[in-house]
């Protein structure tokens, strides 16, 4: 796997080459070196650190936390209590956002339940519902009962 031209290695991992670019300027990947040409060869190294970054991707890590995750797998003096603690953090940010889809769902569930799904869209609760005034950030659920005319 030595000498693998940028667009092989980019196909190999299911991203672009501009990805891969991108990786090397925010300082996951290190740069490649050139040929004689000018053109990126990479070699195992770069195809494993790949693989690391499209692993840890699929388990929700951010471009930041894998940043974080790489330097910690880089430094021999770090620890696998630190690399535990990141990872206690991705899981409670998980946490953090199934509650906020959850509320999302009660809200879109309860405005449903609302809406016959007839009738003009004057008279659907659901747009009603979306046009009121307030906090922006919540659901909107009014205590109306108005369904959708038929």
């Amino acid at each position: 796997m030595e000498n693998i031209t940028i667009g092989k290695l980019a196909k190999g991992a299911g991203i672009g080459a501009g990805t891969l670019r991108y990786y090397e300027r925010r300082g996951l990947l290190p740069p490649a070196r050139r040929t004689a040409a000018g053109y990126r060869v990479y070699g195992a190294a770069a195809a494993q650190r790949l693989r690391f970054i499209r692993r840890a991707q699929a388990l929700g890590f951010s471009l930041e936390e894998i940043a974080e995750l790489l330097a910690l797998s880089d430094n021999p003096r770090a620890t696998a209590r630190e690399v535990k603690h990141a990872t206690q953090a991705k899981i409670a940010d998980i946490d953090r956002r199934i509650e906020a889809l959850a509320r999302m769902k009660r809200g879109l569930a309860t405005l449903e339940a609302r809406c016959s799904g007839h009738g003009h869209t004057g008279e659907c609760p659901i747009l009603a519902a979306l046009n009121q005034e307030g906090d922006r950030s919540a659901p909107v659920v009014s205590s109306r009962r108005a369904k959708c005319k038929s």
